[in-house]
């Protein structure tokens, strides 16, 4: 929901600071967005997403274990002038060898995952994904756990590339994660 006291100046972080914690704040192309909080479908296709990548890829390389990223829940990204908080993201370790201990990251991530819900679906695939690009992000998931279907992206130049989409509740390697087999039925209420 935007504010309509909002529509004649540019949002400010302050405007974003006054948002109840029970909502989700952004500021994207200058406006503040404020989204309700995950239902069950959405925190749990998340949950357990992060769930399946951080033991193999989150920390460095080693045994069995690809390795090589930095993976985090709902991260507050600052890119340019917009505040964005996607489900999750990573960073790549060889663009960020270490973690900095910030509120807010500048350094856009590598990948951005947005679990995509009936209040937030237009904005994750129309202005979030713009911004992604504009920021340089590589790789985006569009994750929807009502249709079950996992949109996988990547940029390439200035420009959205669909690499794969996959339905149902199969077992999947999608980019960047490809070096291990994700099992999406774990990610999805039963229905």
């Amino acid at each position: 929901m935007a504010d309509p006291a909002l529509h004649s100046r540019e949002a400010t972080y302050a405007d974003l600071e006054r948002v109840p914690d029970h909502l989700v704040a952004e500021i994207l192309d200058g406006e503040l967005i404020a989204s309700p909080r995950p239902a069950s479908r959405h925190a749990r296709a998340s949950s357990v997403l992060t769930g399946d990548l951080l033991p193999v890829f989150d920390g460095p390389a080693g045994g069995d274990r690809p390795g090589g990223w930095w993976i985090l829940d709902e991260p507050e990204l600052h890119l340019g002038r917009d505040v964005v908080v996607p489900d999750l993201a990573g960073w790549r370790r060889e663009r960020m060898p270490a973690m900095a201990d910030v509120a807010a990251f500048e350094l856009p991530p590598d990948w951005a995952c947005e679990v995509v819900s009936p209040s937030t679906g237009r904005i994750d695939r129309g202005r979030k994904r713009r911004i992604y690009a504009r920021s340089g992000v590589m790789h985006l998931w569009l994750l929807d756990p009502i249709e079950r279907v996992l949109e996988v992206f990547r940029l390439a130049g200035e420009l959205w590339t669909l690499v794969a989409t996959f339905e149902g509740d199969g077992r999947i390697r999608a980019e960047p994660f490809e070096a291990i087999e994700l099992n999406m039925s774990r990610w999805f209420l039963p229905e």
